[in-house]
């Protein structure tokens, strides 16, 4: 660990984020990281279960005295989203992420950090490996694949965890503690890509979207960032009518719960149209610049010469797809009228691809408090690919978690704030997704709240932990453990 990390409090997680900063663990692919923790539990000889699924339990018994407490789950999970800046030539698959301090946040070089869920894990680590704290029975619980499919949650079966209370460490804001989250499912649209030769004297161009935060679809989409796939698609939809531009290549965002940070297009205009095409350009590029001067200061958009290709989409390829993308919402539907101030329902156009099984691949996600309105969501946004003939698929989709105020781990936790910070926590819903709908499924008993530090930019290279919120977020789930009743 570097020397100026090694230095942070409470040093015990801090160590721990640092030893799985150096475990490759994308989503789906989390055999080192598990491979980690089992090592880990063998190490302190606790009883360590894996599932069919590849979740991970770390039981450690009550400290003498306190045997009679309720059983408590704490959990994370092992992926992570796997982000980087285009220039970056990280490798998740094989290299560590490179963490370092700026000013009062940690943050990672040219990638995502991962403290979603790092930081969660790091945190159990340094509870289970510790003999100076005291707590009732626990079970740790790190899940697989969270990010992109709630693998985990989805295979977990019923019995693999025996306690009454849990504890989701996958919040992202200090200070604030969770008893609800948007349930979500992915809409994916197909075109067979078509294309044809190029025609007459032509000059190909790239054009290029970025500098955007993006962030999560979920935490962040009520924060006004641009969507470069929109950013790009105006540019695009305005030149093909007036300057007969013509798509060779499109390409923009990665992840389907990570607003598109990037996206770009090579594309062919005729000759005789060059001088008013870039002359539109740069209109479009100081006006969308201007609008998005406030929540996205870092914009750019670039238009660059480069070798003509020979041929691109069809022309009816093309405007199908010009179409699709601007009438594909993005962004909040709906706000709460139970919560007021929250987001109840929204939509994600999170990338667009052209793959090498010959298809134009468009992905989205959407997000709900309500079923109902997840649901009206997603088939809005399929009519309008639907439309346009593409076919469409919708994922399984995973189940909200319902608020449930009278909760009394939130009682407990709400006092156990107050007591220690001399103010009150917000609770509140919140409109990312979390596992532990999906744990009521299947342990209807459960009794549940989700805390965390503070993270910013999450589902982006620009993502940072806030050291001073650690501190707090620890403190915090130590009173916790110390104030859980005893059994009935």
């Amino acid at each position: 660990m570097s020397a100026k990390l090694s230095q942070l409090k409470p040093a015990p997680v801090w160590s721990f984020f640092e030893e799985i900063c150096q475990v490759p663990r994308p989503s789906k692919k989390e055999e080192k990281i598990r491979e980690y923790l089992l090592a880990f539990g063998k190490k302190h000889k606790l009883e360590t279960l894996q599932d069919e699924a590849g979740n991970v339990i770390i039981r450690k018994k009550a400290t003498p005295g306190k045997e009679s407490l309720k059983t408590v789950i704490l959990q994370s999970h092992m992926d992570m989203v796997c982000e980087k800046n285009s220039d970056s030539p990280h490798d998740f698959l094989l290299d560590p992420i490179r963490p370092y301090i700026d000013g009062e946040w940690v943050k990672a070089k040219g990638t995502t950090l991962g403290a979603d869920d790092g930081i969660g894990m790091a945190t159990q680590l340094a509870i289970l490996a510790s003999d100076a704290i005291g707590h009732g029975p626990l079970e740790c619980l790190f899940t697989v694949d969270e990010e992109t499919g709630l693998t985990g949650a989805f295979g977990m079966k019923t019995g693999f965890m025996t306690g009454s209370i849990l504890i989701n460490l996958d919040s992202e804001d200090e200070g604030e503690i969770f008893i609800g989250c948007a349930g979500g499912m992915d809409t994916v649209a197909r075109f067979s890509i078509k294309e044809k030769k190029f025609q007459g004297n032509n000059a190909a161009y790239l054009v290029k979207v970025g500098g955007l935060q993006g962030g999560h679809s979920g935490d962040d989409i009520h924060k006004g960032r641009g969507n470069s796939i929109k950013i790009l698609n105006r540019l695009l939809w305005v030149a093909a009518r007036k300057h007969q531009l013509r798509i060779a290549r499109i390409t923009g965002g990665n992840l389907r719960n990570a607003i598109p940070r990037e996206a770009s297009a090579t594309v062919v205009v005729p000759q005789k149209n060059i001088q008013k095409f870039l002359q539109d350009a740069e209109l479009y590029i100081k006006d969308v610049k201007y609008e998005f001067a406030i929540t996205e200061p870092n914009l750019f958009i670039s238009v660059e010469e480069t070798e003509l290709p020979e041929k691109g989409l069809s022309k009816k390829l093309q405007r199908t797809l010009l179409h699709s993308l601007y009438g594909c919402p993005h962004g909040i539907i709906a706000m709460s009228q139970r919560m007021p101030g929250m987001v109840e329902t929204s939509t994600n156009l999170a990338s667009v691809k052209m793959t090498e099984e010959g298809l134009l691949e468009l992905c989205t996600s959407q997000r709900s408090d309500t079923a109902s309105s997840k649901h009206d969501i997603a088939r809005m946004v399929e009519s309008v690919f639907r439309l346009a003939g593409a076919k469409v698929t919708h994922s399984d989709g995973y189940p909200g978690w319902s608020p449930n105020p009278e909760s009394e781990i939130l009682k407990i936790s709400v006092k156990a704030y107050e007591d220690l910070f001399s103010a009150a926590p917000v609770v509140r819903s919140i409109h990312a997704g979390l596992e532990c709908g999906l744990f009521l499924e299947k342990y209807p008993q459960l009794d549940m709240i989700s805390i965390g530090p503070t993270l910013r930019g999450v589902h982006s290279p620009d993502e940072r932990l806030e050291i001073a919120s650690v501190v707090k977020f620890w403190d915090f789930l130590l009173e916790i453990l110390r104030r859980i009743p005893s059994k009935e």
